[in-house]
C-alpha cells in the first residue's frame, strides 16, 4: 500500500502519547477534491473505519480509506522538520504534477 518512514512513525507516536484519547487511534491519510491541482491530501488523528487499509508500523497505525487507496498506492509518507516548515509529507508516484506548496496534486491516471 504505502511506505511509512521511521520519522513519520516517531512523530505519530509522539502525537498519540501527548493525548489521553488515543486507544485504537492512528493517522488517517486520505485524498479529497480541492487544492490548486485538483486533489489534496488530508491527514488527521482518528480511528479505523470500515473498509480502511491499515499500515501498522512499530505499534502505530496509519489508516487509508478505500477511495484514497488507488491514489496513494506506492507512496511514501514521511515527517519533515525543516526551515520551510514541519509536517507529514507524501511522495506520490501517482502524481502527474503537484502545486508549489506540495499539498495538492493532479493524478497521473484516473482512479
Amino acid at each position: 500500500m504505502i511506505t511509512v518512514t521511521d520519522s513519520a512513525v516517531r512523530q505519530l507516536r509522539s502525537l498519540l502519547e501527548s493525548r489521553s484519547d488515543t486507544e485504537h487511534r492512528g493517522l488517517r491519510v486520505g485524498i479529497a477534491k480541492g487544492g490548486c491541482s485538483g486533489l489534496q491530501y488530508e491527514m488527521s488523528l482518528g480511528a479505523e473505519q470500515p473498509g480502511d487499509a491499515i499500515v501498522d508500523r512499530d505499534g502505530v497505525q496509519f489508516f487509508i480509506d478505500s477511495e484514497s487507496a488507488d491514489y496513494l498506492q506506492g507512496s511514501t509518507l514521511d515527517y519533515r522538520d525543516g526551515l520551510t516548515g514541519a509536517g507529514f509529507h507524501i511522495e506520490n508516484p501517482n502524481a502527474a504534477r503537484t502545486c508549489g506548496c506540495g499539498t495538492s496534486f493532479e493524478a497521473a491516471r484516473p482512479a
